[in-house]
């Protein structure tokens, strides 16, 4: 096991990790830039080192700099998080060649499901559902324009790099497919230095579920059942809760088989979550895997009582999972709020600055993971997240109306916050019934 490990990551994540590693007797070493520094949370580690200005390209995404605190550090590993540079492959690999461990998949399995194409092609492979889409690429304009006649409008424009809605569009018919397309690519470049595009069948009023897995370096391969992240914005998850509801046993089952099998014809380890969508008539199709710990990872912790943080670092150090298939139970009902310093009144817009007062809800089955406190100043430079809360109870009713109760609790005063929205979806009745498709919030 490790003795010193680096925290690659900032906010809530990187306290996360901290904390996990103080439990494991693990020193620490943390990371900041200019506008972290003074963070409450660089506290818990056991050496914090500046690594450049508060701009992401200045500090967080300057691998030479995270490598040059490791060395200084004297670290054994480094955890990434999510974000920034936790699903970069080259990272990952110049951590190799300087022998620190990355605490994540390796190189190889993150550049082959990191891009979208090979991904769905792995898929094929392990005999699981994707969507109708092109075959690789799209080259040009006319190969797109053909290929989406042939697919049938709607269709979807994916870049193949990236995530989180970034590169993505969806076009109705000839008239906005060009204009579509030209803006994916061009977002696609701008974001991930790759304008590659390809295309999918648009499926109408999808459900978005997604499958935990973790696997060790002996070919064991679990997953920790799944969560539902339909409640969303232009593609950002606002609540996230397990089990799925309306969703049976054997559909269950079969999704988070088809997850195991992703991963296993991968040969992935550590940690990673399997995407899907899934239809009104109830057929499921593989979308991509993200090769990471994710935002929403403490639902599942709540709903099987597994330590995610803990086991990634204790698989990268070569352990072998401390539990079987069989073993994995899921009890209760967990649901998670991302609590975003953003206005729902006028898009969403982010809404960064000082938090005057925050007040953090608490009682039975909640759970408030933030880095955020009184007087702490949101950046403009990162993820507006402020943090996440979490209730886990023994029904779906029961952990709605937790929710409700502490999300009345929660305070954050001199923001506008996403807690007003997620009030008003939790208590709609189309949320209730789970009458819910990705495009609900719009």
């Amino acid at each position: 096991m490790y003795t010193r490990l680096l925290v690659a990551n900032r906010g809530e994540i990187a306290l996360r990790i901290l904390r996990a590693c103080r439990e494991m007797g693990i020193e620490t070493v943390a990371v900041f830039s200019e506008a972290d520094r003074g963070s409450a949370y660089l506290e818990l580690a056991d050496q914090a080192i500046c690594i450049g200005g508060p701009r992401a390209g200045d500090s967080y995404l300057k691998q030479a700099s995270i490598i040059a605190a490791a060395e200084i550090g004297n670290v054994q590993a480094i955890h990434p998080g999510y974000g920034f540079l936790a699903e970069n492959p080259g990272f990952a690999d110049v951590c190799r060649s300087c022998q620190i461990d990355f605490i994540g998949p390796t190189p190889e399995a993150m550049a082959m499901l990191g891009d979208k194409e090979k991904a769905r092609r792995l898929a094929k492979k392990a005999d699981v559902p994707v969507v109708p889409g092109s075959d690789g690429i799209v080259e040009s304009e006319d190969v797109a324009l053909r290929t989406a006649h042939e697919i049938v409008f709607p269709v979807l424009i994916k870049a193949v790099a990236g995530g989180g809605g970034r590169g993505m569009r969806v076009a109705q018919n000839d008239l906005k497919f060009k204009s579509e397309l030209a803006q994916a690519q061009a977002e696609a470049g701008a974001a991930f230095g790759d304008s590659s595009v390809y295309l999918e069948k648009y499926v109408q009023f999808p459900r978005h579920i997604e499958v935990q897995l973790i696997a060790d370096q002996h070919g064991n391969v679990c997953h920790l059942y799944e969560r539902d992240c339909t409640t969303q914005r232009r593609h950002q998850k606002l609540i996230e809760e397990s089990p799925a509801p309306n969703l049976s046993h054997e559909l269950r089952m079969e999704i988070c088989d088809a997850a195991v099998r992703i991963a296993k014809t991968a040969n992935y380890t550590n940690a990673g979550t399997v995407e899907f969508i899934l239809d009104r008539e109830g057929n499921f199709y593989f979308i991509e895997v993200n090769t990471r710990i994710q935002v929403e990872h403490p639902v599942t912790e709540l709903v099987t009582g597994i330590d995610l943080i803990k086991t990634m670092i204790r698989v990268a150090a070569g352990e072998e999972l401390p539990f079987t298939q069989d073993d994995i139970q899921h009890s209760g009902v967990a649901i998670e709020c991302r609590i975003n310093a953003e206005d729902p009144e006028h898009g969403f817009r982010p809404n960064p600055g000082r938090i005057e007062r925050l007040i953090a809800p608490g009682g039975f089955g909640v759970r408030f993971d933030s880095h955020a406190h009184s007087g702490y100043v949101v950046p403009p430079y990162y993820d507006s997240m402020i943090g996440k809360l979490l209730v886990h109870q023994p029904t779906r009713d029961e952990a709605i109306a937790c929710m409700l109760r502490a999300l009345s609790e929660l305070r954050v005063d001199g923001l506008k916050t996403t807690a007003s929205i997620q009030r008003e979806i939790l208590n709609h009745s189309a949320f209730h019934e789970m009458r819910m498709d990705t495009t609900f919030v719009e």
